[in-house]
C-alpha cells in the first residue's frame, strides 16, 4: 500500500509541473500559429531536435535501489490449437522469480480454468528475459507478479 502511495505521489510531482507549463504556453502557441504556416518542410529543418534514445521502465528510483527486475523481452502466449475458435475469457496469475544471474523461474499462483491456457502461459513466461533487480551496483534476486488475461470473441 505504501509503495502504491509513493507511485501516485511521484506521478503527481511529475505531471503537475508539465500541466502548468502547458497552460502557460498555450496562449503563445495559438498566437504564433496565426499567419505563420510553413509552406515547405525545409523551412523547419533547423527546428528538428534529435534526442538520445530513452528507455522508461517505471518510476524514477532512488539511485541506490531498483524495485524489481526489468523485462527485456516479453513474448505473449498464443491460444492453443485445441481452443482455437472458441470464445474464451480466462486468466492466470504467476510469480516470476528472477535470480541475480537473470535466470527466470515461473511459479503459478492461480491457474486458468483451461489447462491448455495455463501450459501456454507457463511456456511463454519461461521465454521472458530480464535485467536483474539492482541494489546500488550489485544485482540481487528479485520477483514480480504477472497476470495474463486470455480473451477471445
Amino acid at each position: 500500500m505504501f509503495i502504491e502511495a509513493m507511485r501516485v505521489a511521484t506521478m503527481t510531482v511529475r505531471i503537475l509541473p508539465c500541466c502548468a507549463l502547458c497552460v502557460c504556453l498555450l496562449p503563445a502557441a495559438v498566437s504564433a500559429a496565426v499567419g505563420d504556416e510553413a509552406t515547405h518542410e525545409s523551412d523547419h529543418q533547423e527546428d528538428v531536435l534529435e534526442l538520445p534514445e530513452v528507455h522508461v521502465h517505471g518510476l524514477s528510483l532512488n539511485k541506490d535501489q531498483q524495485f524489481g527486475p526489468v523485462a527485456k523481452s516479453t513474448p505473449w502466449p498464443g491460444i492453443p490449437p485445441s481452443l482455437d475458435g472458441k470464445e474464451l475469457d480466462d486468466w492466470m496469475k504467476a510469480r516470476m522469480l528472477v535470480s541475480k544471474d537473470a535466470k527466470v523461474t515461473v511459479v503459478v499462483l492461480e491457474p486458468c480454468k483451461h489447462r491448455e491456457l495455463t501450459a501456454a502461459g507457463i511456456s511463454a513466461l519461461g521465454q521472458w528475459t530480464f535485467d536483474p533487480q539492482m541494489k546500488g551496483d550489485d544485482p540481487i534476486d528479485g520477483e514480480l507478479t504477472v497476470r495474463i488475461h486470455f480473451r477471445t470473441r
